[in-house]
């Protein structure tokens, strides 16, 4: 009996290691065309809508979603060169608890960054940093997300509204 579950494990062994596909690298995120959505949310959101212009192709756009009926939430995310995480966040939402939700909890610093010609508070701590802009008329603007910095920057001043 003890020989039988011996010839077993060396059995469900083979198959685990040789049978059985082991992908350690994270799977390829799709590209998303978010035209569209920035159009409907730019028709429908009661504050001007930004999104980036000019970043170069190497940033992939991989989610975007606009929900009016939470606060006119605008999101737009995108993968950095090195594989990072940058996302666009916009809503009519009370500044502290949308800020808190679009930073995954990062706490204010005290400070600010001179971008594009607008003041932005940097925001650390919690899973993602943060860039946030609060005079964006009638709505609160966060660029946040586990990229660096300067790539953090890139987004921040890229962002055009129409």
């Amino acid at each position: 009996m003890i020989l039988s579950l011996v010839v077993i494990a060396i059995a469900g062994l083979v198959v685990y290691f040789i049978a059985i596909p082991h992908d350690d690298h994270a799977p390829e995120l799709k590209r998303v065309d978010y035209r569209v959505e920035l159009i409907t949310a730019r028709r429908a959101a009661s504050y001007p809508v930004a999104a980036p212009e000019g970043l170069p192709s190497t940033w992939k756009a991989t989610s975007v979603r606009f929900q009016g009926e939470k606060s006119d939430r605008w999101h737009l995310g995108f993968q950095t060169p090195d594989g990072q995480y940058v996302q666009v966040e916009q809503s009519t939402q009370k500044p502290a608890d949308f800020i808190d939700q679009a930073s995954q909890g990062a706490s204010a610093t005290e400070r600010t960054e001179e971008i594009g010609g607008r003041t932005w508070t940097r925001y650390s701590g919690g899973r993602y940093d943060a860039l946030v802009l609060k005079d964006t008329p009638g709505s609160t603007t966060v660029v946040a997300g586990t990229g660096s910095p300067e790539e953090l920057r890139t987004m921040a001043a890229a962002l055009k509204t129409g």
